[in-house]
């Protein structure tokens, strides 16, 4: 199959694409989670699964169909579109994806692209402390001081610092996966405003970290957005079920 099947006639046209990278604590994941069921946003196409580990299973709501490892969301009453991906890359086709992601995007004609990755919280440095959140602009990307990334900005959220004495060098990013390796695999021909937004997390329950990396996206946007409605699945076990309190006499 093509990389990309539509399933509904929907366009990415000049819309802002956002991505999740499988990363540390899958707040990416549960970011768009959130974005997609507040923003009511619908399945509109499927990307061909031989990537990833292979992965299936009941969709949101009991909606026909089942769920594959990389989804675009989207609606023709909004302005932001978003792929979920519910699986990791394969080690052996990690670069053929990456630049197979990359080629679509540079052909879908969005407007802009938000990457969405969680880095481990424990390789902070005393500097990266002084907030959750904070953000990559590739060197290959056009300025985002315009529309639609121009309220990046005005966020008091700090760039994500490298060590390297190279200014457009990605740096290292603990727990990233394959975060560093799209952005350095964007052409220097990029012509698509790109920001990659990160979050500090550790593994637990991060359905808070979620709602704070959304509420940075959102704002990014310039997207009035109050309260964050989560799917039905979290209340599922997302997080495994309760303890029996017996266990504890």
């Amino acid at each position: 199959m093509d990389f990309y099947r539509p399933i509904t006639d929907y366009k990415l046209t000049g819309r802002v694409l956002i991505v999740p990278i499988v990363s540390v604590a899958n707040v990416a994941q549960l970011t768009v989670d959130l974005i997609t069921t507040t923003l009511g946003l619908q399945r509109v196409g499927v990307f061909d699964p031989k990537y990833h580990v292979p992965v299936a299973g009941a969709r949101e709501d009991n909606a026909p169909g089942i769920t594959m490892p990389l989804e675009l969301f989207g609606s023709n009453s909004s302005s932001v579109a978003v792929i979920q991906q519910r699986s990791p890359v394969l080690a052996l086709l990690k670069q053929d994806f990456t630049d197979t992601l990359l080629e679509f995007i540079r052909t879908s004609c969005v407007s802009a692209v938000i990457f969405l990755a969680g880095v481990d919280m424990s390789n902070r440095t005393d500097t990266q402390m002084l907030t959750p959140t904070t953000y990559i602009r590739p060197a290959s990307s056009p300025a985002v001081t315009s529309m639609p990334l121009s309220s990046l900005a005005d966020l008091p959220i700090p760039p994500y610092f490298s060590q390297s004495d190279d200014p457009r060098s990605i740096p290292f990013i603990p727990g990233g996966g394959l975060t560093r390796r799209i952005l350095s695999s964007i052409p220097t021909s990029w012509q698509i405003p790109t920001v990659c937004l990160l979050q500090y997390v550790m593994e637990g329950d991060n359905r808070y970290d979620a709602q704070i990396l959304a509420n940075v996206a959102a704002k990014v946007l310039n997207c009035n957005v109050i309260g964050w409605k989560q799917p039905t699945t979290w209340g599922h076990g997302l997080f495994g079920t309760p303890h029996d309190s017996t266990l504890y006499g």
